[in-house]
């Protein structure tokens, strides 16, 4: 979330200390979608300890660039996923540094699954399905078909 600050104009956010930063974001976020060939994909979210519990997680954003997956924190505590690490500090695209907790679950995109950590996603944080998940998941980008491909044999070595 952009959060309006006194300090300097790039802490004001994109909406100069108006007020409106949410949706000057919000904006921007779509027209860096649409430029960069960003997509979304689906997932279901399973409690590592009780796979009967389970939630749905309709878009998430496929972001190479973040390394953990971030769920709402809602969903995860939903299905009860335990806060294991807490008070973990993340760098946001824009600079801004946020505390989050972090807990274990397993991942289901397609007919794949991994176990991996998750971030605990605040209101206002992007649900994002993150590099290690990917990984684990033996997914890689097709970023001119804007999807998930097999990423192949996984090496040995």
């Amino acid at each position: 979330m952009v959060r309006c600050s006194k300090r300097t104009n790039f802490e004001r956010g994109s909406c100069g200390g108006r007020g409106n930063c949410l949706a000057v974001a919000e904006e921007g976020r779509k027209a860096y979608n649409k430029a960069m060939g960003t997509f979304y994909t689906s997932c279901r979210v399973e409690n590592h300890v009780d796979r009967s519990k389970s939630v749905r997680v309709p878009k998430l954003l496929v972001d190479t660039g973040s390394e953990f997956t971030w769920i709402s924190a809602a969903k995860l505590e939903e299905i009860a996923v335990r806060r294991e690490k807490k008070d973990l500090r993340f760098v946001m695209a824009n600079g801004e540094v946020v505390t989050r907790s972090v807990g274990f679950a397993i991942l289901r995109v397609a007919n794949r699954f991994t176990i991996d950590e998750v971030v605990f996603a605040e209101p206002g944080d992007l649900a994002l399905l993150g590099s290690r998940t990917l990984e684990g998941l033996n997914l890689t980008v097709d970023p001119a078909r804007k999807k998930l491909a097999a990423a192949g044999p996984l090496p040995a070595a």
